[in-house]
């Protein structure tokens, strides 16, 4: 139980000396080290972006040439050259809001979502990857032909199902805990590569 401690205090130590929201940042940051979801001059979408540490990393990778939009329910404090809209992502009218941004297909979709969690596993489960669902239907109208996403999952009983219906959808796809996750913790990043887009030639 130390050891989970230590690991937890030193990222979220690391996060305030660095100036980053949240400690999930460096899991974004070790992730896009190695496969590159974001690049510099990338058009990114956040889906469940608060507190904005993913925010802040994704703004940095892709630079002034980028665009970075989040989107969460919870309010999320303004940060320099990023948009964030306070929403559903279930909401019918978001993805209006999403394409009148960018004003075109856009290069990843990064997705950290969580529900308010019950203490439930069985119901947080099925809830977050429900939430999964809902965000990849749409990254299906806004990600471009070859984009990439990422996917927080749930560990558990419908995890291997939602791996296996993305995994379709892309050229290449992994399933990973990223160093700055505890080991504790049951969540993966489901990093998708090269979006499959049957809308490409309309």
């Amino acid at each position: 139980m130390k050891l989970i401690d230590a690991k937890k205090d030193h990222y979220r130590k690391l996060a305030h000396e660095q100036g980053y929201r949240s400690r999930a940042s460096y899991k974004l940051k070790e992730i896009n080290k190695s496969y590159r979801i974001i690049g510099p001059g990338s058009y990114v979408l956040d889906l469940g972006c608060a507190p904005g540490g993913w925010l802040q990393v994704a703004r940095q990778i892709s630079g002034n040439q980028g665009k970075v939009l989040g989107i969460d329910l919870s309010f999320v404090e303004d940060l320099p050259g990023v948009e964030i809209i306070r929403g559903n992502i279930e909401d019918p009218d978001i993805l209006e809001e999403i394409m009148s941004f960018f004003n075109r297909k856009i290069d990843s979709v990064i997705c950290d979502l969580s529900p308010n969690v019950s203490g439930n596993w069985s119901v947080d489960h099925a809830v977050q990857i429900s939430l999964n669902y809902t965000a990849e239907k749409l990254m299906e109208k806004t990600l471009s032909n070859k984009g990439n996403a990422l996917f927080k999952v749930f560990d558990g009983e419908y995890s291997a199902e939602f791996y296996e219906f993305v995994k379709k959808k892309f050229i290449k796809t992994k399933l990973l805990k990223p160093k700055a996750s505890r080991k504790s913790s049951s969540e993966l990043y489901c990093i998708c590569m090269g979006y499959l887009n049957s809308e490409k030639s309309e």
